[in-house]
């Protein structure tokens, strides 16, 4: 079958106020959409038709065209959803923490890193948690990037462009990161992501 969007896992206006419903409506319900159709639209008749946003983002990777950057896209743009949930944020609990405290120093020390990456990203892309052979690290991708099949387990994303915050936060893009921070992140999902790396 083809790809398809997945359900939010919270409603639209959950993550009121940092992410409004209205940015929702456009950023799940229309952007991601077109995402998804313009993958579909691409792998139509391909051997890649009815394979996974995975595969097709492994398989496009080795020209890093077109189709590569809508499945990534899916993909990026799932993952982000799935990395927050209503009122969460704040300091993580669980393995995380204690990750987070080994390999940054601190949980403050963590959250200035990753802003400082969210924040300092040139244009469009994404601020990640991941975790590779050397432990936790703090990166970013440009456009529709992903550490997807690579060696580093991405653990948790932020979505820096504008089309996510800007209904919201207008050109304030580090007063979005911090609220994001605060109020969104999904130390549950990421924990869960962990113990799967």
């Amino acid at each position: 079958m083809p790809i398809s969007k997945p359900d939010l896992p919270y409603a639209d206006n959950a993550l009121e106020p940092v992410i409004s419903a209205e940015t929702i409506s456009y950023h799940y319900g229309k952007h991601h959409q077109a995402y998804v159709n313009k993958c579909n639209e691409l792998t139509a008749g391909t051997p890649l038709e009815n394979a996974d946003v995975e595969t097709i983002i492994v398989e496009a990777a080795k020209d890093k065209g077109g189709l590569y950057n809508q499945a990534a896209q899916v993909w990026n743009h799932t993952f982000y959803w799935d990395s927050m949930a209503p009122g969460a944020g704040g300091a993580p609990t669980g393995e995380i923490a204690a990750m987070i405290d080994k390999d940054f120093g601190s949980f403050d020390e963590f959250k200035a890193q990753f802003k400082a990456k969210a924040v300092g990203q040139f244009g469009s892309g994404w601020a990640w948690l991941v975790k590779g052979a050397n432990g936790l690290a703090v990166t970013n991708s440009l456009n529709a990037d992903t550490p997807l099949g690579t060696d580093e387990a991405p653990l948790l994303v932020c979505d820096v462009w504008e089309h996510a915050y800007y209904l919201d936060h207008q050109n304030k893009r580090p007063d979005y990161v911090d609220a994001w921070m605060d109020n969104l992140v999904s130390w549950d999902k990421v924990n869960e992501r962990l113990a799967a790396a």
